[in-house]
């Protein structure tokens, strides 16, 4: 069995996990904050057989796709200001998917 964890922007994730859903898959969404532009993300959670792996990572690429988007970053100079600088185009989206062995799993009711 493995864990399978994937952050993935926030705007792609009702997709990802209503497609999920669609396969039968269970899965946990925990929202979360990314570093560099602070943006909103949520990490997904799912549990599944190892033989099941290639088909979810698959659902993730399809669903959490890559683009460019324009943004307008506050930065702070160095008399503790802030200013605007041209806005830059940066990409997002995509997911980060890490899978993890899992040695135990232990259903409670």
């Amino acid at each position: 069995m493995k864990l399978i964890v994937a952050v993935v922007q926030k705007d792609d994730a009702p997709d990802l996990l209503d497609d999920l859903i669609r396969q039968g898959k269970r899965a946990t969404r925990i929202d979360t904050v990314g570093g560099f532009l602070k943006a909103s993300n949520v990490t997904i959670l799912t549990g599944v057989a190892d033989e099941e792996v290639p088909a979810v990572q698959a659902i993730i690429a399809k669903t959490c796709r890559a683009r460019w988007e324009l943004v307008n970053p506050l930065v702070l100079d160095e008399c503790g200001g802030f200013y605007l600088p041209e806005p830059f185009e940066v990409e997002i989206g995509g997911a980060t998917v890490f899978v993890l062995d899992v040695e135990r799993f232990v259903p409670l009711s």
